[in-house]
């Protein structure tokens, strides 16, 4: 599966609210950070299912825009528009690393990182 359609079907399921499709998607020791900081905000399948479980799958109205999509080699950018988390959308870029058919390493931008 080409890395740009891998990020499609982990995007789908979110919006699907498919929790089980979207980790399909991630390798079981993905790091998800939230820069600036450094240090990975979860690693793992369990912590990425215990954070999305109650903050996104269950809060109605939340969904994920794509904006535009870009990709180079195994990196796949997208800017999301997210409304249903705040008054107003959330607009974030999140940089997807794609390896061996896995996302193994996200990287979330927006305001209230």
């Amino acid at each position: 599966m080409h890395p740009t359609d891998l990020v499609q079907a982990q995007l789908d399921a979110y919006n699907d609210r498919d929790l089980d499709r979207f980790l399909a998607a991630y390798a079981d020791e993905v790091r998800l950070y939230r820069p600036p900081v450094e240090a990975p905000a979860l690693i793992g399948k369990p912590a990425l299912a215990a954070f999305y479980r109650p903050r996104r799958f269950n809060v109605p109205g939340v969904r994920a825009d794509l904006v535009p999509r870009q990709t180079s080699g195994h990196l796949v950018v997208d800017h999301e528009r997210i409304p249903g988390l705040a008054a107003d959308p959330i607009e974030a870029l999140l940089v997807f690393r794609v390896i061996g058919g896995l996302i193994t390493e996200v990287w979330v931008y927006h305001p209230t990182s």
